[in-house]
């Protein structure tokens, strides 16, 4: 008997740790040397991982991208490009004629797993590794890579050599080990959308012609060694070597960059406690607006760290580089040649996505609009409040995410609109991919701020980033947070948002009553469901806010304290397409009706939400 009880106890608390463990997280910490030849513009690299296998999965095979290999001609990225309805300009057939000096490589040379040579071939941008032998659950193992590298011309993220001449933007440049998750392998070919990776420590060395300036991922462990900021004497014993060797520690982190120009300006600055590096060509075209690009910084950084939680390293990289704006662990890669306005604008984007992908690293692939529409969200919201601070020219927005709202609403009826579900290499079209990731992920949060209320809501974005910072959240895991913040069921708002491409339409029907009483008749038109907020105002100037929940919230959202008087009618069950609003208010007395006064929820048509009926103008 006691053998037997001993017996189920084990397999319990077997079950037990196998039911917590099913987020386990993959964890890549990489030693990186690196020999640049300005030159031939190719790199020599040893690179040393130790990976350690969390997952309860035994793994005889292991996968690496080479993001370099998409830039050559009849690659993957290449042919999407030239076949797709809308191409990135950027792109466009500009792969295609690439020259073998033009194009960009990785070029696998050797790979061992503990001392062992692997097989392996390359597919494409991807890297199949055959192992000798399996790596088995809670085992680490050492990987270390010899290869070469081409830089390619700059055409999209990486390359040498951009249209503002910078020489170098290193991004997606060296073989970064796929993740592996409870999902199975993600060897997602490069064909130009988003990024996964895993999570680990980062030591990067790399050596390159004396002339050049580097600003990378991490900190910078030997300054006074490469003459950074120091005396004469230091850089006269420089003088004599052809090249110099910078190093680099980035720790907890899922990726690593740089970018490396010889006319590189290097101004530091501090932003509370974090440490600011801007690196930029001076010039005509930037000397204005990069000197004083640290005075929107310093104001947005604190407000950014108390709305969506404090950003946990202690440098940030803001580099002149790339074709457009992208985000990588502790720094940015940026066209420089912008207005302030617009350089301001690219800098809070790409600096928000330091939450929004870099400490809580989802799946872009799967889940584009949570990297782009929550970094949009915010930025949305850091823009407006340096206006309001002065820091910008232009009134502040009474809603920051107004002009989202309604551009997606307008979307959904241009017949383009793909669902949010979608991968990202997988949308039809760049603009629905566009439309979806960034305005139709942003609009889901300021949905969900409608739903819960706003006090709710932005506790809801804390919590997420504490509950989930340094780890890889989906759509559900944000969804959770939301529903125990709020004490409200939301899967139906996941599933009718994410999933399809219903949209939202309510209208008033009529107003009828007497002189004690009248009824409000709604309609609901649109097949995606939504809590209702009604304002009634009288011929006595009282406004009334009536909120009509979904039967299926379980709840209601609590006063937000727009309006004075706020009232809560009985639940509208999804399946009913007419509610009678029923409000102690005689006939006579109801100067208007307005559906949802705050203009927060994405209904498609705006006339049919107020009565008597008006020709509604958008705008506030």
């Amino acid at each position: 008997m006691v053998k037997n009880l001993l017996f189920l106890m084990i397999i319990l608390f077997s079950f037990q740790l196998s039911a917590q463990s099913d987020r386990w997280q993959q964890a890549a910490d990489y030693d990186m040397e690196i020999d640049m030849d300005v030159e031939t513009d190719q790199f020599e690299g040893v690179q040393t991982i130790k990976y350690t296998n969390n997952s309860p999965d035994t793994l005889d095979k292991i996968f690496y991208h080479l993001y370099f290999n998409a830039f050559q001609p009849g690659s993957m990225m290449d042919e999407r490009s030239l076949t797709i309805s809308d191409p990135d300009k950027r792109v466009g057939d500009r792969i295609s004629k690439l020259s073998p000096r033009e194009i960009g490589f990785q070029q696998v040379n050797s790979l061992t797993i503990d001392g062992d040579a692997c097989e392996y071939e390359t597919e494409g941008t991807i890297l199949e590794v055959k192992l000798p032998k399996p790596i088995m659950p809670g085992k680490t193992v050492k990987l270390k890579m010899e290869f070469l590298a081409q830089v390619p011309l700059q055409i999209r993220r990486s390359g040498r050599d951009s249209k503002e001449g910078i020489r170098y933007s290193m991004t997606q440049w060296y073989p970064k080990l796929c993740n592996y998750d409870y999902q199975g392998w993600h060897a997602n070919p490069y064909v130009g959308r988003e990024f996964y990776g895993i999570w680990g420590d980062f030591d990067v060395k790399i050596s390159i012609d004396k002339k050049y300036v580097i600003g990378a991922s991490g900190q910078l462990q030997n300054p006074k060694k490469i003459g950074m900021g120091y005396g004469d004497s230091d850089k006269a014993k420089m003088s004599l070597k052809k090249k110099r060797t910078w190093h680099f520690v980035a720790e907890k982190v899922h990726d690593f960059a740089w970018a490396a120009d010889p006319d590189y300006t290097h101004l530091t600055k501090m932003a509370g406690e974090t440490e600011i590096h801007y690196l930029f060509q001076d010039g005509p075209k930037t000397n204005e607006n990069w000197n004083k690009l640290h005075e929107a910084v310093e104001v947005a950084l604190p407000y950014i760290n108390k709305r969506f939680g404090k950003y946990p390293y202690p440098v940030y990289y803001l580099i002149q580089g790339g074709d457009g704006g992208m985000e990588y662990a502790m720094c940015t890669l940026i066209t420089g040649e912008r207005t302030y306005g617009s350089l301001v604008g690219v800098t809070i984007h790409e600096l928000m996505h330091s939450w929004y992908q870099m400490v809580l690293g989802t799946n872009e692939a799967l889940y584009p609009w949570m990297d782009e529409g929550f970094t949009s969200y915010a930025t949305a919201e850091v823009m407006n409040y340096l206006r309001a601070q002065g820091v910008l020219e232009g009134e502040p927005q009474k809603d920051a995410l107004y002009n989202n709202v309604r551009n997606f609403a307008n979307f959904t009826q241009s017949g383009m609109e793909e669902p949010l579900s979608t991968h990202a290499d997988h949308y039809t079209t760049n603009t629905a991919y566009g439309a979806g990731s960034y305005t139709k992920g942003s609009v889901f949060l300021k949905q969900l701020e409608y739903i819960m209320g706003q006090e709710a809501f932005d506790e809801t974005m804390l919590r997420y980033y504490h509950e989930w910072k340094f780890k890889h959240p989906n759509t559900n895991d944000f969804i959770r947070v939301a529903e125990k913040q709020s004490g409200l069921e939301l899967d139906w708002f996941k599933e009718y948002f994410i999933n399809t491409t219903h949209t939202m339409d309510y209208g008033i029907a009529e107003v009828v009553g007497n002189d004690e009483k009248s009824v409000v008749k709604l309609q609901k038109i649109g097949v995606h469901p939504m809590p209702v907020d009604v304002l009634i105002e009288t011929t006595d100037g009282e406004q009334i806010l009536y909120h009509i929940p979904l039967r299926m919230m379980r709840g209601e959202k609590p006063n937000e304290k727009f309006f004075e008087s706020y009232k809560v009618g009985k639940d509208w069950p999804w399946t009913h397409a007419n509610y009678d609003l029923e409000v102690d208010i005689p006939a006579s007395k109801i100067e208007a009706v307005v559906i949802d006064p705050t203009l927060r929820m994405a209904d498609i048509d705006l006339e049919n939400n107020v009565y008597p009926r008006l020709n509604v103008q958008e705008g506030q």
